[in-house]
């Protein structure tokens, strides 16, 4: 892989409209944490790019900045939740135009013109919230009535953003994808996919769509990939964090099934894909995710340690705890962050090549 990133959460917003109101999934979001990060995964982690992700313009701008500053690649990108299709293009022309400062002043910007757009924006997928529309998915007869319109609808509004967002931004341009969406990947620079994930029923599934995203002659990223904390999360793969209930502000409540925490299968996980990805022709891949701050680890409470549900590298501590590892930092590393680490200083080292690396 050329790129070998890692997505950072601003804030995904559970609630609200385009003003941001509502839950958020970082709910406290302090500047000097972000700055200390992103060095973190810069110095630390080794990556060469971080995807930064959230709902909330200005959050989004300044872990840009703060990426920028530690020196690795900018991957823009808005993931709103609950918007209208025209307050996700609102969103997307202002942050582009952001994002193009960034870039005038320097700074290596990739732009992603939103992600998961049909999950996660009213009006492609039939129902008014999210928990409706991805109810569809796992409704076969629902599923079958809906998908057959469903490119239409995406790549409209993805051609009509693209070019707003190319007349602000001078970058290259790609979007976060799932692949049912049916992407017209002419109007990208690049092809991306957030379904990069390996679980029990695709295993056997995943070089063959590997082989498809490499396929269209454009540089291809695979945007998430990553696996929960607990014993049996490598078959749940991006279904890690079902065994938890939430309340209706979008807050875990309890666990629904009882796991059994194991950061070992997290770590083993990350680096079986990371070798699978090195093999392959993709040119980016960012691990899904550096920190979930609404899952805490909660060591004395089992029943009460989201963190295992948590795709996240470190463990955030309850309590407004602070670790040692970092001090003054409210996280420790797992052992899926030591793990990363230990593959990017074996990149550092150019001990890692791909046969299909720049």
């Amino acid at each position: 892989m050329r790129t070998f990133g890692i997505t950072y959460d601003t804030g995904f917003t559970t609630a609200g409209t385009a003003g941001g109101a509502g839950t958020t999934t970082r709910e406290v979001f302090d500047p000097a944490v972000v700055r200390r990060e992103m060095q973190i995964i810069r110095d630390d982690l080794g990556c060469d790019a971080v995807r930064v992700t959230g709902g909330d313009r200005d959050r989004l701008e300044t872990a840009a900045r703060h990426a920028d500053d530690a020196g690795v690649e900018v991957w823009y990108s808005p993931f709103t939740n609950g918007l209208t299709t025209g307050e996700l293009l609102d969103f997307l022309t202002d942050s582009a135009e952001r994002a193009e400062r960034l870039r005038r002043e320097g700074a290596e910007v990739v732009f992603l013109t939103g992600s998961e757009i049909s999950l996660f924006t009213a009006g492609m997928l039939p129902g008014d919230t999210f928990e409706e529309r991805a109810a569809v998915l796992t409704d076969p007869q629902r599923l079958r009535a809906a998908l057959p319109g469903l490119p239409a609808q995406v790549n409209a509004f993805l051609g009509t953003a693209v070019a707003a967002v190319r007349a602000r931004f001078g970058g290259r341009v790609g979007y976060a994808s799932l692949p049912f969406e049916g992407v017209d990947w002419a109007l990208f620079d690049l092809v991306a996919t957030d379904a990069g994930y390996r679980d029990a029923q695709t295993a056997d599934r995943l070089a063959d769509g590997l082989r498809a995203l490499t396929a269209h002659g454009k540089p291809a990223a695979v945007t998430e990939f990553g696996c929960t904390t607990y014993r049996g999360a490598a078959d749940a793969g991006g279904r890690g964090d079902a065994v938890i209930a939430w309340d209706e502000r979008a807050r875990p409540v309890r666990f629904t099934t009882p796991v059994a925490r194991d950061e070992q299968e997290q770590a083993d996980y990350l680096r079986e894909l990371i070798d699978t990805f090195d093999g392959s022709a993709v040119d980016a891949a960012f691990v899904n995710t550096f920190a979930r701050y609404d899952l805490p680890h909660a060591p004395a409470e089992d029943d009460r340690d989201f963190d295992k549900a948590s795709f996240g590298v470190v463990k955030v501590l309850d309590d407004g705890r602070t670790g040692t590892a970092y001090p003054g930092l409210p996280w420790e590393p797992k052992a899926a962050f030591h793990t990363l680490a230990a593959y990017g200083r074996s990149r550092a080292e150019g001990v890692v090549r791909s046969p299909h690396s720049s």
